[in-house]
């Protein structure tokens, strides 16, 4: 139950509506266990003697706190809600913005799925303890406590009888909370898969329509959600007979006060009255305990997504600020990659690049090619610190990336990804999605040099068009200019290019590397492709081959000296005419 203490250490925050809401609720329960107290004095002092004036005035006393008990509920209610829901929405702020914080290391091991179901299901979950803590949970305690102590100071003959009735139900709690917490974390764990598997027909709609995987996706699915069915079910049935117990253990109690009442009764030691008001603080007892037994299976819960929501705000970012991290100054971008070695999982797994070597000067035009595997993206994602490296080290400007912040050096740094991501919004506030405060000429000009103002205009509502989620009413060629628009609109002092062309036409594709010319000068540019065509003009190529460099030169130097190089080239464009025409 750590994770739910930690959670009550949360509400800090909202100490004074729950310090309202405790004084609510000492009302509440003060005016309900006063009631047969004043039916113990209407039955003993009243109609046993025909007192009408008795009768009356506890009739009008038992009004009044009726009153009392209806008003403290709604006040219980309305501040529950307040506080759970403000703490929901704190959750929810910190997850995301933990989220945010993380690199892509942390998201290679998290799967979308899961922090979807934490940010919603788990964090609902906890809402709702909260609402049913504030209303239900504190209010048994009390309830139980305060009913023990009259019971007492009715008659404590009758009260030895909760020494037995007290300690059952104890170990009934216990026994109960210790087994229920891991069926919970099993069952949020098959809602985790069954979120992935939506998640992912979400997203790859497309591609099971056009492979006709319906069925399988249906099959898939069903396997998942019977699974959470199955353990669901198996909750259920565990706690199905906690009620039922509880109930019995009280009930017991009910039938000793009645028989030890009567003969108690019949000496004359014990009221009408006294064993009317002891089995009304009985029952309360009784109405107390079984929704602590709610409570149990609720807490088993709550506990499970309470440690799910803060194993996830408790991930810290593989990729983070040193303490003594200083702001990269304005200088010529220059990169260099010194005998760098990065796996993805650590030193554990087998490097993905292994000795890199590599500089790249201010202006220069550094193109990456090689085939699927060898290590084109991975070495492009070190360049902004989306991963540390295991060995060597990644520099700019002479400076190691892991020495200066993070922002200072991806703002200097303008990214076109393999995977275009658009957002929903306007066209306009996708491109200055780096730059907000950029002006509509600024725009207008980083998509004339994209080769994307042409399309734009085509559409009725020009830069104010909404993009559809994820940019569906786009194709490829049009989400892949916008990115490069918007990587352009930042002005970076180095751009780096994933393959950033491969969804548009060769014409377009010229037109664009056109425009990037003029915009090269003075960045230094890294360029993934995997057209030949696309990197012949680059000032070096860089031929990555598992993970190391194979070759590195211009292209005539490459088709003199790399026999990668040139099956590479001759595969693509044929065996002697565009070199032939190329080296003229």
């Amino acid at each position: 139950m750590r994770s739910i203490l930690r959670l009550l250490r949360s509400m800090k925050p909202y100490r004074k509506l729950i310090g309202l809401s405790w004084l609510s609720m000492a009302c509440l329960v003060a005016a309900d266990l006063a009631i047969p107290r004043m039916l113990q004095t209407t039955i003993d002092q009243g109609i046993a003697r025909r007192d009408t004036g008795v009768i009356v005035q506890s009739v009008l006393i038992m009004i009044g706190l009726i009153v009392i008990s209806a008003a403290a509920t709604v006040g219980i209610t309305v501040l529950s809600v307040r506080v759970s829901q403000s703490l929901a929405a704190d959750m929810r702020r910190d997850l995301f913005a933990r989220v945010l914080s993380f690199s892509f290391g942390n998201f290679d091991r998290l799967q979308t799925g899961q922090l979807m179901t934490r940010l919603s299901s788990d964090n609902a979950q906890i809402a709702q303890f909260v609402f049913m803590t504030m209303r239900m949970f504190l209010r048994a305690p009390l309830m139980i406590v305060g009913s023990l102590i009259l019971m007492v100071l009715t008659n404590w003959q009758l009260a030895l009888i909760m020494l037995f009735l007290m300690p059952a139900t104890i170990l009934v709690f216990v026994f109960y909370a210790n087994k229920a917490q891991p069926l919970f974390m099993q069952v949020q764990g098959q809602l985790d898969r069954l979120n992935t598997v939506f998640q992912e027909n979400l997203s790859g709609v497309r591609v099971v329509k056009a492979f006709v995987r319906a069925r399988h996706e249906n099959e898939r699915f069903d396997t998942v959600n019977v699974h959470l069915m199955e353990r669901s079910i198996r909750v259920g049935r565990f706690l199905a007979i906690l009620l039922p117990i509880l109930r019995y253990l009280v009930n017991l109690g009910i039938i000793a006060v009645i028989a030890l009442g009567g003969i108690l009764a019949m000496r004359g030691t014990l009221s009408v009255g006294q064993i009317i008001a002891f089995n009304s603080y009985l029952l309360w007892i009784m109405m107390a305990l079984t929704n602590l037994g709610m409570m149990v299976g609720f807490i088993s819960a709550s506990d499970a997504s309470a440690q799910r929501i803060f194993g996830v705000l408790d991930e810290r970012p593989e990729v983070s600020d040193r303490p003594d991290a200083m702001a990269l100054p304005s200088g010529e971008a220059r990169l260099a990659l010194e005998d760098v070695t990065f796996s993805y999982d650590g030193e554990d797994q087998e490097p993905v690049l292994k000795e890199i070597t590599l500089a790249a000067e201010p202006g220069e035009t550094i193109a990456l090619l090689g085939a699927t595997g060898s290590g084109k993206s991975s070495l492009i994602n070190l360049l902004p610190r989306f991963y540390d490296v295991q060995g060597g080290r990644v520099a700019m400007d002479g400076l190691d990336v892991r020495e200066v912040t993070l922002d200072s050096l991806r703002a200097q740094i303008g990214l076109v990804p393999q995977e275009t991501v658009l957002f929903s919004g306007t066209i306009r506030d996708n491109i200055r999605y780096g730059r907000p405060e950029a002006s509509d000429e600024e725009v207008i000009a980083a998509a004339r040099a994209a080769q994307a103002h042409d399309f734009i205009t085509d559409f009725p509502d020009g830069y104010d068009t909404v993009i559809g989620q994820r940019g569906v009413n786009l194709s490829g060629g049009q989400k892949q200019r916008l990115a490069i628009a918007r990587a352009l609109l930042m002005n970076p002092r180095v751009l780096l290019l994933d393959d950033s062309t491969s969804s548009v036409d060769v014409e377009t594709e010229a037109r664009i590397r056109a425009a990037l010319d003029q915009f090269r000068a003075g960045r230094t540019v890294f360029l993934v492709a995997q057209r030949i065509s696309s990197v012949l003009d680059a000032d070096r190529i860089v031929v990555l081959d598992r993970g190391r460099i194979a070759a590195l030169g211009n292209h005539l130097e490459l088709m003199a000296s790399s026999p990668i190089y040139r099956e590479i080239y001759q595969s693509q464009l044929g065996n002697a005419v565009g070199g032939e025409h190329h080296e003229q």
